[in-house]
């Protein structure tokens, strides 16, 4: 039996199935019950992307004394990361491995949810290489993706329309943070936040569900928790101090959109893949020997601090003879901060798969560790330090990601900080404003607003357009004059034609003007002289062209708008003529994309 007869068979069989389930259960329900599915499988996911890092991490640094690891840093990344791009280009070949969470919010706006199956494995293998081997990066982008892409598959396996498809999508990348965090309700959020932006109530259920059942999931297979409980009140009067972290960490926020962009410009101008292999593992690997607190995730570092253990920061680098002076372990902690955004950048920019979730929160951590370290240092007062990493994690969170919910539900939740809840929402709040002030699009939607494809609910009208292309409104059904043609040769067609206006093109296609149809009506009935004139004498001038390679909808719109015209014609990059663009073809595109928004989270 042939591929192409099993395949067939294959797909009658699961057409039959489809309807069968079509007529026996609704949407509404299958929703629900593909819902239980993907948190399943999300869960188990999640569960073996954190013990394969794990047992990775654990197998390269069990039994190596210190003083040795520190050549073995120099070498670890660089390995991960050539690993890395090796399986991307030798064993994925033709098929593209995207990193972080926009390539989530572009499949949504650009590729009907689409996402390919092979994501589901694959982000597993390559971030577990990159971070397991020291890469500076977090697993939670690549369980995100992977979770997205078996919500994604499952609802196309099924038949399933894009709303619903939409909906499977968010409920694995919930079910990925949820099992990968063991936070439910933040899986549950994040989705909301960033990948639903406007929601429903009815969405809340199959989210909720997919989240849950990660978490059972997880918890089961892999129980090791991301932070040990942690738990503690807050006082009042440190309110003025969680207020001043809040703007450095929206400052650092901005500091690290900023830098973020530099260096993937300057990576971009690498063009071979390996020579990033080697400058990102190599710089890596520099930074790990001075900062071993970069290597991998970074939360083994945060975790000793909300331990009370101030100095482990230093204690295991070069400069572990001075882990007793507080000014070398603020100093130390400072420059660890800015250097885990360049190792964490280092890391995705140069081949290596993870995201910068993870790296946010280690950041924020940093931070609010060295102030509020700093401020005892001081002696004006005496801060509860483990409490300011807590908010100063959920503050860079929701400055970076453009998630104060995220934020603030994660960090209670993985970290027990139920009793710090009103500076977590202060903290990620001002973070958030301040980064929102100055950097419109978050570090995931910035590179999609600039070219375009972000579906956004903050300016509807600019987001359909941008979503349209010339050619999906090009219209060629009009009756095509010749230049050496007069009006007299053609009456019958223009008399018949149901358009109003008439392209005069060449046998090689170009251009030479349009005529409307009055004015030829006009002359065929003698009303105007010109009956025997060719066409060429009787052009008209377009008000404007359109150029197809090199103009968008929007700048189209505002052609029409300036010349108060309702339609144009389409040309190519040679000056051929391809048809018109009318503002009915426009509007009719525009309505059946507003309605697919609207069913996007019906």
């Amino acid at each position: 039996m042939s591929n192409h007869t099993l395949k067939s068979r294959l797909n009658m069989k699961l057409n039959a199935i489809n309807n069968w389930r079509m007529h026996k259960i609704s949407n509404r329900n299958f929703i629900i019950i593909l819902a239980f599915v993907v948190g399943i499988f999300g869960g188990i996911a999640a569960s073996v992307l954190k013990a394969l890092t794990h047992f990775i991490a654990s197998t390269l640094q069990d039994d190596v004394d210190w003083h040795y690891k520190y050549s073995f840093y120099l070498f670890f990344p660089l390995l991960g990361i050539l690993l890395s791009v090796l399986y991307v280009r030798k064993v994925l070949k033709s098929k593209s491995l995207e990193h972080g969470i926009t390539p989530i919010i572009y499949a949504i706006s650009r590729k009907s949810s689409h996402i390919p199956v092979h994501n589901i494995y694959s982000q597993i293998i390559t971030s577990a290489m990159t971070v397991g081997f020291g890469g500076s990066s977090g697993l939670e982008a690549p369980i995100a993706m992977s979770g997205s892409a078996i919500g994604s598959n499952t609802g196309r396996f099924f038949g399933l329309q894009y709303k619903e498809v939409t909906m499977l999508l968010a409920c694995g990348a919930a079910a990925g943070i949820a099992g990968a965090f063991n936070s439910p309700l933040a899986g549950m959020v994040f989705a909301i936040e960033i990948l639903l932006p406007e929601f429903s109530i009815p969405v809340l259920i199959p989210l909720l569900i997919s989240a849950a059942m990660a978490s059972v999931v997880s918890q089961t297979l892999y129980s090791e928790p991301l932070f040990h409980t942690f738990s503690t009140e807050w006082e009042v009067s440190a309110l003025f101090f969680y207020l001043l972290l809040a703007l450095l960490v929206g400052g650092y926020s901005v500091y690290f959109a900023k830098i973020s962009s530099v260096v993937k410009n300057w990576f971009l101008n690498i063009k071979n893949p390996y020579n990033k292999v080697w400058v990102s593992g190599i710089s890596l690997g520099l930074m790990i020997f001075i900062f071993p607190a970069l290597y991998g995730e970074g939360y083994i570092a945060i975790q000793q601090i909300l331990n009370g253990q101030f100095n482990a920061i230093v204690k295991n680098s070069l400069f572990s003879d001075y882990q007793d002076i507080g000014v070398v372990i603020l100093a130390y902690s400072v420059l660890t901060l800015f250097a885990k955004s360049f190792a964490a950048l280092f890391t995705l920019n140069g081949g290596g798969n993870g995201g910068v979730f993870g790296p946010s929160l280690v950041m924020g951590g940093l931070l609010g560790f060295a102030f509020a370290y700093g401020v005892n240092l001081t002696g004006v007062t005496e801060l509860n330090v483990p409490n300011f990493v807590v908010v100063g994690m959920a503050g860079a969170l929701s400055g970076i990601m453009h998630a104060p919910l995220t934020g603030v539900f994660l960090i209670a939740e993985i970290t027990g900080g139920y009793g710090l809840m009103v500076p977590l929402m202060l903290v990620t709040s001002i973070s958030y404003l301040i980064n929102r002030s100055i950097q419109k699009y978050s570090i995931y939607t910035k590179v999609l607003a600039d070219s375009g494809d972000l579906l956004s609910y903050e300016d509807k009208d600019r987001s359909v357009l941008s979503m349209m292309k010339v050619r999906y409104v090009l219209e060629t059904n009009f009756v095509i004059l010749r230049p050496e043609e007069t009006p007299k040769m053609r009456q019958s067609d223009i008399i018949h034609s149901k358009r109003n206006i008439f392209p005069i093109v060449t046998e090689k296609g170009k251009l030479l003007g349009i005529l409307y149809s009055e004015r030829l009506f006009s002359i065929l009935l003698g009303e105007e002289e010109g009956i025997d004139q060719t066409f060429n004498k009787l052009a008209e001038t377009p008000t404007d062209l359109v150029k197809i390679h090199e103009e968008d909808m929007e700048s189209v719109m505002l052609k029409m708008k300036k010349d108060d015209v309702w339609i144009l014609p389409v040309i190519d990059k040679d000056g051929n003529y391809l048809g018109f663009v009318s503002k009915s073809s426009v509007f009719n595109k525009y309505r059946a994309l507003l309605m697919r928004q609207g069913h996007y989270l019906e």
